[in-house]
């Protein structure tokens, strides 16, 4: 794909986030699309972030990494995107929707902190281990500029993986202390329980899923730095939200994390 229409794609997907109005999919436009493409696409939007809006990068993620999210989404691989410091609401706080969000869906996951620096190609389970502060509980929410939520995996790579918000909880533990794998999340919805999930939901093990990140953001000489906050994707099944709801999730031997949509 050329240059001009990928950056065209890139500007077309941060209008959509700046006038919160979905566009068509990408994949429907029959411009042979590319998830390397798709990947480019990502960082011109990224670039208008970073250069229009001040934003700052803080951190990466990955999602659809369980298979009862692709199932969901109908997305059979993992994606990946960036964090920037405005995605960032507080724990226990407020989340905007309206002007901030078009379709949001909540998700319960492990977030990573950095205390060094990790690129690939080549990083192990053991590396991101090493390279870990803490992990804590977190909520990504989820939203899509690409309308009714009809996206292939090059929809949404190229909208920044389908990435709304998140919220960290204040809670930390020390990850080479516990069993990752069977580390294991409860999650509530207005106050009712709705979702449960182990951390083999995501590629198996929470550490295969960073290193993965950070192998495939690598090939694109992208690195993570200390610092920085990894999210590591989805326990359980999406969960659609409106302004009311309050979600909130319980990492068994780390914490807790909740979320107020206003």
């Amino acid at each position: 794909m050329e240059k001009e229409q990928i950056n065209q794609l890139g500007d077309e997907l941060f209008e959509a986030l700046q006038t919160q109005k979905a566009i068509l999919p990408l994949t429907d436009r029959d411009i042979g699309i590319t998830i390397d493409d798709s990947y480019y696409i990502s960082l011109r939007m990224l670039e208008n972030r970073l250069e229009k809006n001040g934003e700052t990068v803080v951190g990466k993620k990955i999602g659809v990494t369980s298979k009862v999210v692709q199932e969901m989404l109908g997305v059979h691989r993992p994606d990946f995107g960036f964090l920037t410091n405005v995605m960032e609401y507080p724990n226990g706080g407020d989340t905007p929707i309206a002007g901030n969000m078009i379709s949001p869906r909540a998700e319960a996951e492990i977030g990573f902190k950095l205390k060094k620096d990790l690129k690939g190609p080549g990083v192990t389970e053991q590396d991101v281990l090493d390279a870990t502060d803490y992990i804590m509980p977190c909520f990504e929410i989820v939203d899509s500029r690409i309308q009714d939520w009809k996206i292939k995996i090059q929809d949404t790579i190229a909208d920044n993986a389908s990435c709304g918000t998140y919220t960290l909880g204040t809670d930390q533990a020390d990850p080479r202390e516990l069993d990752l794998p069977n580390l294991h999340v409860k999650v509530w919805k207005n106050g009712e329980f709705l979702s449960e999930g182990k951390g083999e939901a995501v590629q198996g093990n929470p550490l295969t899923a960073v290193a993965w990140l950070a192998n495939t953001l690598g090939e694109y000489g992208i690195p993570f730095l200390a610092g920085e906050v990894i999210l590591s994707g989805s326990l359980v099944p999406l969960e659609p939200v409106v302004a009311g709801d309050k979600m909130e999730m319980e990492l068994e031997g780390v914490g807790r994390c909740s979320v107020n949509f206003v």
